[in-house]
C-alpha cells in the first residue's frame, strides 16, 4: 500500500541550506499566517469547547495537540517535499463536535476521532483519496458546512447585544482594515480585530482571570476513547469528509494554484496518522490548512516558499507548550470577545460555504442539507450533519438525476 504514496525529495536540506533560502519576506509571511491561525481559530475552540462543557485542563491539551503535534509534522513535510505544507486542525470538525457535545461524551467524541484517523490514514496508503475526494457532490457538503457555521455568524450578532462595545470597536477595525487593501496586504483585517478587542476589554476592565497567567508548560491531558455506534455514525463521515473534501481540497488547490506539487495521498495519509496522536490529547482532526500554506505561498521565490512553512512550525511548537497561559488568557476574556473574534474569522468561510453551495448544480440538495443540518434534529441519537449529507445526497439523487449525469461538483 506503500507504493502509493508520492516519494519525498532526498536528501533533506540542512540547517545552512535553510537559512540560505530563509528571506525575510518568507519569515513575515510565516508570522502573519501563524498570527491569523494562534487568533481566530483559537476562538472557535474555545467556543466549541466551553459550550460542550469541558475543562480549561482539557481545552489547555486540545491546544497543544492542535499545535504542538501539527507544528512537528509541517516541519517534517515542508523539509521533506520541499513545499510550504503546513498543517493544523479541521475547524469544520471542530464546530461538528459542538452540537455533538450536548449528547455525546468527550470520550465518545474521542472514539470517533480515533476511527476517523483510521479512515483517512487507509485511504491515503490505498491511493484511493481522489475517489472518495469525489463521492460527495461538493454543494452538498458546503451545505452541511454552513448549516454547522451558521451558529457562528449568528452568535457574532448577538455579541453586540451582549457586549457592544467590545463587538462593535472589532467589527470596525475588521470592516475598517479590510476596506483599505494596501493595509490589509500588512495587516491581516483578524488581527486588527483581535487587538482592538484586547484593547476594548482592558479599557472597560472586563479581564478577569480566574488564574494565574505565569509562564506554564504544556501538561497533556490524556483522553481514553470510548467508542460508541451512535458517535462512530455521527462523525466520522463528517469528519473525514470535512478533511479529505473541504480542508486538503482547499489546501491543495491553492498550493497547486501557486506552482505547486502538493503529495495528495502523502497528505492523506498523513493527516489519518497524525490525528490518531491527536485524539490521545483529545484535538480534534489534522488537516492541511488552506488560509496558512495561501498567506505563505503568496510572497517570495517559489522554491524558497517552504522556509515559511518551518517557521511556522516552529512558532506552532513553541505555542503548543505554552498552551495553558494563552488558555487561560483567552478564557479571561468576555464572552462577547470570543463571539466576535470566532465570527468574524467565520465570515469569510460562511460566505464560500454559501456560494459554493447554492452557485450552480446540486442546489435543492444543498439547500436541504442545510434545513436539516441547522435544524438540530437528531434521528437515532444521532445528530443533525449526519442526516443533512443523508437527506440531501438523497434528494438530489432523486430530483436532480441531470446535475449527476453532467458530472458531479468537483472537489
Amino acid at each position: 500500500m506503500i507504493r502509493h504514496l508520492e516519494q519525498p525529495l532526498l536528501p533533506l536540506p540542512g540547517l545552512r541550506r535553510i537559512m540560505a533560502d530563509l528571506a525575510p519576506v518568507h519569515a513575515a509571511s510565516a508570522l502573519v499566517g501563524f498570527v491569523f491561525a494562534a487568533s481566530g481559530p483559537i476562538a472557535i475552540i474555545l467556543a466549541v469547547g466551553t459550550r460542550g462543557g469541558l475543562s480549561e485542563a482539557e481545552l489547555s491539551s486540545w491546544i497543544f495537540g492542535a499545535f504542538f503535534l501539527n507544528g512537528l509534522l509541517s516541519i517534517g513535510f515542508c523539509l521533506a517535499w520541499r513545499q510550504p505544507l503546513v498543517f493544523f486542525w479541521t475547524i469544520p470538525g471542530t464546530v461538528l463536535v459542538g452540537p455533538a457535545l450536548d449528547h455525546l461524551t468527550f470520550p465518545q467524541v474521542i472514539g470517533a476521532f480515533y476511527v476517523t484517523g483510521l479512515l483517512m490514514l487507509a485511504l491515503g496508503l490505498s491511493g484511493w483519496v481522489r475517489r472518495a475526494m469525489e463521492a460527495v457532490p461538493m454543494p452538498i457538503v458546503m451545505g452541511m458546512v454552513a448549516g454547522v457555521f451558521l451558529r457562528f455568524g449568528l452568535d457574532w450578532v448577538l455579541a453586540f447585544r451582549d457586549g457592544f462595545w467590545i463587538a462593535a470597536p472589532m467589527t470596525a477595525a475588521f470592516i475598517g482594515v479590510s476596506a483599505w487593501t494596501p493595509l490589509a496586504r500588512l495587516c491581516p483585517p483578524l488581527i486588527a480585530a483581535l487587538a482592538v478587542g484586547i484593547g476594548a476589554t482592558l479599557a472597560l476592565g472586563a479581564f478577569a482571570p480566574d488564574a494565574d497567567l505565569s509562564f506554564t508548560l504544556a501538561r497533556p491531558v490524556l483522553q481514553a476513547p470510548v467508542f460508541s455506534w451512535q458517535a462512530l455514525v455521527e462523525l466520522v463521515v463528517p469528519l473525514a469528509i470535512t478533511v479529505l473534501v473541504v480542508q486538503n481540497g482547499q489546501g491543495i488547490a491553492i498550493l497547486t494554484a501557486a506552482g505547486h506539487r502538493p503529495p495528495i495521498n502523502a497528505i492523506a495519509a498523513a493527516c489519518g496518522a497524525v490525528s490518531l496522536l491527536c485524539a490521545a490529547v483529545g484535538t480534534a482532526s489534522t488537516c492541511l490548512t488552506g488560509p496558512v500554506n495561501a498567506i505563505i505561498s503568496a510572497a517570495g521565490d517559489k522554491h524558497r516558499q517552504y522556509t515559511a512553512g518551518i517557521v511556522v512550525g516552529l512558532l506552532a511548537l513553541a505555542f503548543g507548550l505554552l498552551a495553558p497561559v494563552f488558555t487561560r488568557f483567552m478564557l479571561a476574556t468576555p464572552a462577547a470577545f470570543i463571539a466576535t473574534l470566532a465570527g468574524l474569522a467565520m465570515l469569510r468561510v460562511l460566505q464560500n460555504a454559501f456560494t459554493v453551495a447554492f452557485r450552480g448544480k446540486f442546489t435543492l440538495g444543498a439547500l436541504v442539507t442545510f434545513l436539516v443540518t441547522v435544524s438540530g434534529i437528531a434521528i437515532a441519537n444521532i445528530g443533525a450533519p449526519f442526516w443533512g449529507l443523508v437527506f440531501g445526497f438523497a434528494v438530489s439523487w432523486l430530483l436532480e438525476r441531470e446535475d449527476f449525469r453532467s458530472g458531479a461538483t468537483p472537489a
